[in-house]
């Protein structure tokens, strides 16, 4: 009996020793917390070549995905991009991607602004929520695995969670950008 039961008290610490639990950086320090001024400012193209990492250092982090769910609210993006289904500024959650959907391209047209309304946040967003909300960008689309993406957000009932999306892969080797009145 008392076998029994020491050998139930070892499985379950090594149980619960053996769980992975993602990564979550609260305080990203003095180098985390730098404004975003980190690539250069270059001519702004379609889908142009950048000097930034390929990948987004938060995409598999459902803690970071979620903060920048709560940054595309609070630096209201949603004015703009209408909670990502598109209204001034374009939809973020269909195929359709005038300067890119790759981590970097998004980055770039955060910090460095678009033509036509889309502002530059270089100099006022830490570097690290600029990729929070590069993470949660990518997520409305469904580039992110399902168990990263966030849930729905409750003023949108209508739609499907991120999460729950079909994988959409914009298109990115069109270095010109969508002219209106084309499919």
């Amino acid at each position: 009996m008392n076998t029994i039961k020491s050998t139930a008290i070892v499985l379950c610490i090594c149980a619960v020793t053996a769980c992975k639990r993602e990564h979550r950086v609260f305080d990203p320090g003095s180098s985390g917390s730098q404004i975003a001024n980190g690539i250069p400012l270059n001519e702004v193209h379609a889908g142009g070549p950048l000097s930034v990492p390929d990948h987004g250092p938060y995409e598999q982090s459902a803690y970071a995905v979620g903060e920048g769910k709560r940054l595309f609210s609070a630096f209201n993006c949603v004015g703009c991009h209408n909670h990502g289904g598109g209204g001034i500024g374009p939809a973020l959650m269909d195929a359709k991607w005038i300067y890119g959907s790759h981590p970097e391209q998004i980055y770039s047209s955060i910090v460095q602004g678009r033509p036509n309304g889309m502002p530059s946040f270089a100099g006022k967003i830490p570097d690290y929520q600029v990729w929070e909300l590069v993470a949660y960008v990518r997520s409305l689309s469904g580039q992110l695995p399902a168990d990263v993406a966030p849930g729905r957000s409750d003023e949108i009932q209508v739609k499907k969670a991120e999460q729950a999306k079909k994988k959409e892969h914009p298109p990115d080797e069109s270095p010109q950008p969508i002219q209106k009145g084309q499919p």
